[in-house]
């Protein structure tokens, strides 16, 4: 879900309608281990929703965040199921799960650059998260470092909607990962939190990133990973469309089993 927590929205109007809702396209991409070339990734918003669908080959891979029903739904272009989480009940384990806290920065670096037209402000991003590889109590004890630069264009159309999803979602604790993989880390799943929570406080959308991420440990193996780890990511924004979106939108098709997760 990494296209989710820093997608961002290109400027095509002066102003968004009060009532308007949110389609953008962006290209994600990196460099590392079991990284892909460039991918496209389309976002919608509309209120306290969120819709992401990425498109690898002739598969199209769909997660959709209901903060407003507490709701996460996963599901593909080539199954007609979707695995279905209650965030309000995740949220209650993933608070009483015993770990490491992680830790979070999004600070201006005094830098500006032209996007789209629009004049964006560099803020730097370091997200520091604890992380067990094998099993939890006896796996080696690793640290995952995210850092890089993120461009945001402050009062940018799109600006009102992103600021509700996040800000909301942060409130509530919401995660933009894989439960499951949230909750054998749940270190990493508070951290993100705390970068939204920041992210969403600029006043502005995030046009462009460049994340670098390396982990780091002790033991025979935190060398191999060290190296492993060593990740690149970027994300630039192809399209932004101001439209009414249906609600039908924001959750699995007609017709589709639902797999009820825990």
């Amino acid at each position: 879900m990494k296209h989710v927590m820093l997608a961002g929205i290109m400027a095509l109007a002066l102003a968004v309608p009060a009532r308007a809702d949110v389609k953008l396209t962006e290209m994600v991409g990196g460099k590392g281990v079991g990284m892909s070339a460039n991918m496209p990734v389309t976002t919608y918003i509309k209120g306290l929703k969120l819709r992401s669908d990425s498109t690898s080959g002739d598969t199209v891979r769909t997660t959709i965040f209901d903060v407003e029903n507490q709701k996460m739904y996963i599901f593909d272009s080539k199954k007609k199921e979707a695995d279905v989480w209650d965030m309000a009940d995740f949220g209650k384990q993933l608070a009483a799960a015993d770990s490491g806290e992680g830790t979070a920065s999004f600070k201006p670096n005094g830098q500006t650059k032209q996007i789209g037209g629009k004049a964006a402000t560099g803020y730097d991003m370091n997200i520091t998260m604890p992380s067990t590889m094998g099993d939890a109590k006896n796996g080696m004890k690793m640290t995952v470092t995210l850092t890089g630069t993120t461009w945001i264009v402050k009062g940018a159309p799109g600006t009102a909607d992103f600021q509700k999803f996040y800000s909301a979602a942060a409130e509530k604790g919401f995660i933009f990962t894989d439960p499951r993989a949230a909750k054998a880390q749940p270190g990493q799943a508070r951290a993100r939190v705390q970068m939204y929570r920041q992210m969403a406080a600029t006043g502005g959308v995030p046009y462009e990133y460049l994340m670098n991420i390396k982990m780091s440990g002790e033991g025979p193996m935190a060398g191999l990973m060290a190296r492993m780890g060593n990740i690149e990511m970027t994300s630039s924004v192809q399209t932004v469309e101001v439209m009414q979106l249906s609600d039908e939108m924001f959750a699995p098709p007609a017709g589709y089993k639902l797999n009820q997760k825990k």
